[in-house]
């Protein structure tokens, strides 16, 4: 605390001498100091029905201890029919984030990682009302999720534009650290933007030491010093004007460290596509190109050189297709600098499926521009869907560098194929079962008509009643066959 006071100390000493050499007269440091709480207290007020906080309670198995905070009475140990539930105002979880509303009608968003598996969620508002919560829609790539409760007369928050954030903005964090707003009445800390495209540090894991799971361990994190303690993950990272700038979250904190740091996933365009998603309960769909990089030497650096280079090019993936090689050193991105290859998992991570990623390439010394268009990238971890794309007659089809279940990646051959869709999922007894379509089928054409993502396979079946013919080829070009699903 004594280091936080330290620094708002200076900052209010620089703003007055910004104001003596701008108006030539010297103000009071008392109105220096109303105009900045005026800033705060009004960004705040803004934004505050607009905050909530979160709690959960992990389901428990026989003989395991409750998961909140059991107030002892004068007579001893409180009765077990008489312990507070989540919806009662003595209730303290030990388990809680913080959430801001998306729309009037129940939608909440939060970081994806608080919500812990088996558990009941519940939503504490600002007008103290308590309600039950469930997951609508996560995304584990993005670290975000959306809960939906039951309520009509929420306030949304208003978004600001991340993007254009700029080291030593003021900015406000609100949220619910350590509980403490569990009756709705977030709290709220400020601070300045202290760095920009911050990276989370990699996860250990038992099959990897340096798992870089989201997209945020690439470099993309609002650092500010307003102070996030725990519980504040899910929170507010709002500009002076009320606006949300950012969602706070622990998720780049460092185990074992008391730091002042703290983080926010930017509100930028891929947070407003990801989040528009959520919100309709389906799953977010993210850009894949298809190469391994490496950053390049010392020597090549000193020489003046900047980009990665590819260092493989996956046998049937977009970037074959569109003519990248390898040893090509790929500069920049969509006119983004490309400098590691954090950068480039980064740029092409935060595009969209069937996006053009205009990549600017360097091969033989010589300078072109490569078009690529992007198929889908293949998520790991736990995507919770409530409003997943329909099956066809019992058939759910896939792009095949999206299959991360290595069962149906051994079935269609343990590549990649930019000329066919892979058969994900199919209903027993379903027509599609009946026909012989399988987990791990690739489908070449619907009729005569090819077929090289989803959506034109939902176009192309679409198309057809009756009788609809598939084309099936085997895993190395080999034995195609045409199957019949009948209509039912």
């Amino acid at each position: 605390m004594r280091d936080h006071g330290r620094s708002v100390f200076v900052m209010l000493s620089l703003l007055l001498g910004i104001a003596v050499c701008a108006s030539g007269q010297e103000p009071s440091a008392a109105s220096v100091v109303a105009s900045i709480e005026t800033a705060l207290v009004d960004a705040i007020d803004k934004a505050s029905p607009s905050v909530v906080a979160i709690s959960q309670v992990r389901k428990r198995s026989p003989g395991e201890s409750l998961n909140f905070e059991v107030r002892g009475g004068i007579f001893g140990p409180t009765p077990p029919h008489q312990l507070p539930r989540p919806e009662d105002p003595d209730y303290i979880p030990t388990e809680y984030a913080t959430g801001v509303v998306l729309d009037r009608r129940g939608l909440i968003l939060t970081a994806y990682h608080v919500l812990q598996p088996d558990s009941e969620f519940f939503v504490t508002t600002s007008n103290h009302k308590r309600y039950p919560a469930w997951i609508k829609a996560a995304d584990p790539r993005s670290d975000l999720a959306v809960l939906a409760i039951e309520a009509d007369d929420l306030v949304p928050i208003r978004l600001g534009d991340g993007s254009k954030l700029r080291r030593g903005q003021f900015v406000v964090a609100m949220g619910n650290p350590y509980a403490v707003a569990r009756d709705g009445q977030a709290s709220a800390s400020w601070g300045i933007v202290a760095n920009l495209n911050r990276k989370a540090p990699p996860v250990v894991t038992e099959t990897n030491s340096a798992a870089k799971p989201t997209l945020h361990h690439f470099g993309t994190l609002i650092q500010t010093d307003a102070r996030l303690n725990l519980g504040t993950s899910g929170g507010a990272l709002l500009d002076l004007q009320g606006r949300m700038v950012g969602l706070t979250t622990s998720l780049a904190a460092v185990s074992g460290y008391e730091t002042a740091a703290g983080y926010a996933y930017p509100v930028n365009e891929m947070f407003r596509r990801v989040v528009d998603t959520l919100k309709r309960g389906r799953e977010v769909e993210y850009g894949f190109l298809g190469v391994e990089s490496a950053n390049l030497s010392i020597a090549e650096l000193r020489k003046g050189l900047r980009g990665i280079r590819v260092d493989r090019v996956e046998q049937g993936a977009r970037a074959e297709t569109f003519g990248l090689k390898i040893d090509d050193i790929v500069t920049a991105v969509n006119d983004v600098p490309i400098h590691s290859t954090d950068d480039l998992v980064r740029e092409l991570g935060q595009l969209p499926v069937e996006a053009t990623a205009k990549l600017q390439v360097l091969r033989d010394g010589r300078e072109r521009t490569i078009d690529v268009k992007l198929s889908k990238y293949p998520v790991s971890g736990v995507k919770i869907v409530t409003e997943p794309r329909p099956h066809w007659r019992g058939v759910q089809v896939e792009y095949s560098t999206a299959v991360v279940d290595p069962e149906i990646r051994k079935a269609a051959g343990m590549r990649f194929f930019d000329d066919r869709v892979v058969v994900l999922d199919v209903e027993t007894d379903s027509p599609a079962w009946k026909a012989g379509l399988r987990p791990g089928s690739l489908v070449t054409h619907v009729g005569r008509r090819p077929v090289r993502t989803p959506k034109e396979f939902a176009e192309a079946v679409a198309e057809n009643h009756g009788d609809v013919r598939l084309r099936i080829a085997g895993p190395a070009d080999r034995k195609a066959a045409d199957l019949v699903v009948p209509e039912a």
